[in-house]
C-alpha cells in the first residue's frame, strides 16, 4: 500500500500515549463543524474505486443453493421472528446457510442507470461501500457435507470460499464449551473502502457497518429458530488468528481486512436447559491449534493505488485494539423461552403481517423523502419499543436483536418529530434505559421541559422537550441534508461517551458505533414494516447537535443520525434481481 502521501494524525506535542485520549482525539479530530469539515481527499478519485467484492484467488468456492422465497427454509412472519414464537428450528445445511448470508450479507438487488450498474445487499453500508466482510467457522456437523474449516462469504457468487482447513479435532475441543452443532460467525473491515470517499472519519463509518451487519446476522438467525450472541470476551489477536487476517503472506499489497467481532450462532432446541453457561470468549491456545491448519487463497487487491493513506484511521484502530480478556458468560436457562406474556403484553405487534424475509428483502436505504408522508402515533411508539433492549432482563431474555448484544444500552435518541399523527411537532428524548434517565437529563440543558408525551406507553421513557417546528434545525445540523427535515421523523443517536471509554477502555470506543448501526439495522426493518423507509445519516455537525440540548462536555456524544419517511423513487434507475447474473451464467452453461 503506497504512503509516500501520508496524512499525520496531529502534531507530537499533542499526542498523547493513552489509548483511551487517543480515541477521543480521533473522535474530537474527526467531527464535521459549520465552517469545515472532517478532513477527506476533496474529491473522489474514480480510477480507483475500490472493488466492493474480495475474493481469495486459490480458494474453492461452494456455491449455496439460490432459494426462492417459497422454499425451504420458510421465513416466518416478521413479528414472529421478533418475539421468538412459532419459528421452527432448522438444522445447519447448505440451505439454512444459504438463507443465513442471503439475509445477513448477500446482494438485494442491481440497480442501473445508463451503462453504470451497482449492487445493493441486505446489509447498509455508508456509501454503499461495503467495507465490512463476513466468516463462518464451521465444524464437522452431521448432515453438513463440509470440511471443517474457515469459509469466507463471496456475497457477489452467493458462495463461500474456503479460506482454511481446520483439524477437527482441536476445533472440536474449541466448540465443545458451546450448544451443540454451534458455528463461529466473524466480521472484519476493509478501511480503506470507505476512507476512499471519506477520508479520516471512515473509521467511524466502518464501524456503523460492523453494528449493521450483527443487525442483520442476528435477524437472519432468528428466521432460522438460531440464537446468537456476540463472542467480546475474545482478545481481538485470537479474532485475528482465527480469521486469517494477520496472515500477511496471504493478503500481500492487497488491502488488509481488520478483525472486528465474533459471535457464536446455534439452532435452539426447544428445551430448558437448567444451569449451562455460554462463555462469551474462546480458548486462546486452542485458537493457536485451531488456526495451525492449512490455508488457501491470496486476497484480490481492490485498488491499484491509493491518492493518500489515512495514518489517523491506523491509529485509531490501533488505540480501540482489544487486548483484554475478560472470561464472561452467559446462562442458557429459559433461553429456548419465547418473550414473557408481560413483555408481550407492552409491544403492539400480532402474528399477522408480512414475513421477515420479505421486509429484509425489500429494505432500502431512502435518498429522497417526499415531505408530506405522516406516521401513526402508534406507529411511532412501535418503533421506539423496538429498539429498547429492556436492559432490565438477562441478556438471552431480552429481544431480537439485543439478546445477541451483551451490554446494557449506552445509547440513547435525540428524536426530531416533524409528521406524527398525534404528536406535537419538536424535539423528543428516548432514554434506552430507564435507570438512566436522571445522568441524560444531567448532561443537558436544565431548562428542558423533560414532560411526559400523551398516548405514550407507560414503560417507555420517552419525554418531550422542546416543542416547534424543528425540520429547518434537523436539516441544517444534519450537514444541510434535506432528507432530516422531509420525514416523518429524524433522530440523533448520542452516546454515554467519556465516562463509558474511560471505565471500560479505548476498546469500547468501535462499539459505541456498533450499538448505533445494531439500532439503526432495527430502525431500517421497522420503517419497511410500518410501509415508509429509512436512511442512515453519517454526515452531521456534531457540535451544533449538542448545543441543542445543551451537551457541553464530553460526557454526551453525537455518533449517528436516521431519518424516516415517505420515499421518492428515482424513475431513471432500473431495479434488476440480485443474482440474474449467475442465473444467466447457468443457463448459459447449459446451452
Amino acid at each position: 500500500m503506497s504512503t509516500e502521501n501520508q496524512i499525520p494524525t496531529t502534531t507530537a506535542e499533542t499526542v498523547s500515549t493513552n489509548p483511551v485520549d487517543r480515541v477521543i482525539q480521533y473522535h474530537v479530530q474527526t467531527k464535521h463543524h459549520f465552517n469545515r469539515y472532517s478532513r477527506s481527499l476533496g474529491y473522489l478519485d474514480w480510477a480507483n474505486q475500490p472493488d466492493s467484492f474480495r475474493r481469495f484467488d486459490g480458494a474453492q468456492l461452494i456455491p449455496l443453493p439460490l432459494l426462492k422465497p417459497d422454499e425451504e427454509p420458510l421465513s416466518p412472519t416478521y413479528n414472529a421472528m421478533y418475539e421468538r414464537t412459532d419459528v421452527p428450528c432448522q438444522p445447519v445445511s447448505l440451505k439454512t446457510l444459504s438463507r443465513f448470508f442471503e439475509f445477513a450479507l448477500a446482494l438485494s438487488a442491481w440497480k442501473k442507470a445508463g451503462e453504470s450498474e451497482w449492487a445493493l445487499r441486505s446489509n447498509p453500508s455508508s456509501g454503499n461501500l461495503h467495507p465490512t466482510e463476513g466468516y463462518v467457522v464451521l465444524p464437522q456437523i452431521h448432515g453438513l457435507d463440509l470440511a471443517a474449516g474457515l469459509y469466507h462469504y463471496a456475497p457477489k457468487e452467493h458462495g463461500m470460499e474456503q479460506r482454511a482447513d481446520f483439524q477437527a479435532d482441536p476445533l472440536a475441543r474449541l466448540m465443545a464449551a458451546f450448544p451443540h452443532n454451534a458455528v463461529l460467525f466473524g466480521l472484519t473491515s476493509v478501511h480503506w473502502r470507505e476512507a476512499w470517499k471519506y477520508g479520516e472519519r471512515a473509521f467511524r463509518y466502518c464501524n456503523h457497518d460492523v453494528g449493521h451487519a450483527i443487525g442483520t446476522a442476528r435477524v437472519a438467525a432468528a428466521t432460522l429458530g438460531w440464537d446468537m450472541v456476540l463472542l467480546d470476551g475474545v482478545d481481538q489477536d485470537t479474532v485475528a488468528m482465527l480469521l486469517g487476517t494477520d496472515r500477511k503472506e496471504d493478503f500481500g499489497e492487497a488491502e488488509l481486512e481488520h478483525p472486528d467481532c465474533l459471535a457464536v450462532i446455534w439452532p435452539s432446541q426447544h428445551v430448558k436447559r437448567q444451569g449451562v453457561e455460554v462463555p462469551l470468549f474462546l480458548d486462546a491456545a486452542i485458537v493457536k491449534e485451531v488456526a495451525a491448519g492449512t490455508w488457501h487463497g491470496k486476497a484480490n487487491r481492490l485498488s491499484q493505488e491509493h491518492s493518500v493513506h489515512w495514518d489517523i484511521i491506523d491509529d485509531a484502530a490501533e488505540a480501540s485494539w482489544k487486548q483484554q480478556t475478560p472470561t464472561p458468560a452467559i446462562d442458557l436457562q429459559g433461553q429456548f423461552s419465547s418473550l414473557s406474556d408481560a413483555l408481550r403484553a407492552s409491544r403492539t405487534t400480532s402474528d399477522a403481517g408480512p414475513t421477515a424475509g420479505q421486509i429484509i428483502r425489500q429494505r432500502r436505504s431512502a435518498v429522497s423523502f417526499d415531505g408530506k408522508t405522516s406516521i401513526a402515533a402508534s406507529s411511532f411508539f412501535q418503533m421506539m419499543q423496538r429498539v429498547m433492549p429492556l436492559a432490565e432482563c438477562s441478556q438471552l431474555k431480552r429481544p431480537v436483536p439485543w439478546d445477541a448484544w451483551p451490554y446494557d444500552p449506552v445509547i440513547h435518541l435525540l428524536i426530531f418529530v416533524h409528521r406524527v399523527d398525534g404528536l406535537t411537532s419538536g424535539l423528543y428524548c428516548l432514554v434506552r434505559d430507564g435507570r438512566k434517565v436522571s445522568f441524560v437529563q444531567q448532561a443537558m440543558n436544565p431548562e428542558l421541559i423533560w414532560s411526559r408525551v400523551p398516548g405514550c406507553p407507560t414503560d417507555l421513557p420517552f419525554y418531550g422537550l422542546l416543542e416547534g417546528d424543528a425540520r429547518k434545525l434537523a436539516v441544517q445540523v444534519s450537514c444541510h441534508q434535506d432528507i432530516a427535515g422531509d420525514s416523518a421523523f429524524s433522530f440523533g443517536m448520542v452516546a454515554e461517551f467519556e465516562g463509558t471509554l474511560r471505565e471500560r477502555g479505548a476498546w469500547w470506543y468501535p462499539r459505541l458505533f456498533w450499538e448505533a448501526g445494531l439500532l439503526g439495522q432495527v430502525m431500517y426493518l421497522e420503517a419497511e414494516a410500518a410501509g415508509v423507509r429509512a436512511t442512515g445519516i453519517g454526515c452531521f455537525f456534531d457540535d451544533p447537535v449538542h448545543e441543542i440540548v445543551g451537551i457541553q462536555s464530553l460526557a454526551m456524544q453525537s455518533v449517528y443520525h436516521f431519518t424516516v419517511g415517505g420515499p421518492v423513487e428515482d424513475q431513471r434507475l432500473q431495479v434488476l434481481p440480485p443474482y440474474g447474473h449467475l442465473v444467466r451464467e447457468e443457463v448459459k452453461s447449459e446451452t
